[in-house]
């Protein structure tokens, strides 16, 4: 299977059954992961693993979160969680939203390869997954922040819904040839200018 034909038949599967990759497949299929565009090669990105009872301890998180009085039992969907960590690296050429951009890149790029293994995932969030009580639970530094969670787990014999098609043509548009852009350009030139101006008169 060609890339292109791996990601025209991935979808999300919101219900999964309770089988999931092992450590040593998961292991192979995040270093692929990693090879995402990575300005600097920061890595600025690590992911965490949530099986068995590490479940019932997020969802006891959650409960915090949300203040309800019960464990959320969200987290048990899926037999294997895997968090998505943001790791924010110093950088004076790499700000933090590229950095978490990174981050992302690894999680769709994950999802994708295990979708094309054969297993069910989706990308879920919430309101809670920045709180504090969350990311004490995933023991995350003060430098890092919670993405969400891939919910793995294998695939049911009912397939899941047909996504809509995407309209390419209406999201892939031109620069405006008027407007800002415009604007920008010929302030450049204008600076351009007056800095040749002002070295010319210098050496005249």
């Amino acid at each position: 299977m060609s890339a292109l034909e791996a990601v025209l038949a991935r979808r999300s599967w919101s219900k999964v059954t309770d089988e999931a990759p092992d450590r040593d497949e998961l292991l192979t299929l995040i270093a692929a992961a990693g090879r995402v565009a990575d300005h600097s090669s920061l890595q600025p990105w690590r992911l965490i693993e949530l099986r068995g009872d590490a479940r019932h301890r997020l969802g006891a998180a959650i409960a915090v979160a949300q203040d309800a009085d019960e464990p959320s039992t969200k987290p048990l969907r899926a037999p294997l969680l895997i968090a998505v960590v943001a790791s924010f690296r110093r950088s004076e050429k790499v700000p933090h939203w590229e950095q978490e951009a990174v981050a992302a890149g690894v999680a769709h790029v994950l999802s994708l390869l295990l979708d094309e293994a054969g297993w069910g995932v989706i990308w879920r969030t919430g309101g809670y997954t920045r709180h504090p009580a969350v990311a004490a639970a995933h023991g995350l530094a003060p430098d890092e922040q919670l993405l969400g969670w891939l919910y793995v787990g294998g695939r049911p014999e009912r397939a899941s819904g047909r996504r809509s098609p995407v309209d390419a043509d209406a999201l892939l548009t031109p620069m405006p040839a008027d407007g800002p852009t415009v604007v920008a350009a010929s302030t450049l030139e204008k600076t351009k200018k007056d800095k040749k101006r002002k070295k010319d008169k210098g050496s005249s």
